[in-house]
């Protein structure tokens, strides 16, 4: 970016532009940023690690889900339902690609 006279040049932030806004809103980057450093986790311990209502995590999943980005399994451990959330192929390379994307955006900003 550059400024000279009463211009500002803001191409360099165009990156900003680009990053993917699935994961940007910060509830799924919230879950995304948890689901890639764990292999899986349940439900219950997501919901504690973030903070989010069962409502807002599920609704959070689904759009993820939607995208491509998590796998919810359903199952059960003894009588009691179990649900796993993990992150799929896709989903690691997306937000390996969203860190990537909102590097190189940030490091353009002066200062």
């Amino acid at each position: 970016m550059s400024i000279s006279g009463n211009k500002v040049d803001f191409s360099g932030l165009k990156g900003l532009s680009d990053v993917d806004k699935i994961i940007h809103e910060p509830g799924r980057l919230n879950l995304m940023a948890l689901l890639f450093v764990v292999k899986k986790a349940d439900f219950t311990f997501v919901m504690g690690q973030t903070g989010m209502t069962r409502g807002n995590l599920s609704s959070h999943l689904g759009k993820l889900e939607a995208a491509g980005y998590v796998d919810i399994e359903k199952t059960f451990k003894g009588k009691r339902p179990l649900t796993l959330l993990r992150l799929t192929g896709n989903g690691r390379s997306a937000f390996q690609a969203y860190i990537q994307n909102m590097k190189q955006a940030l490091e353009k900003l002066p200062g």
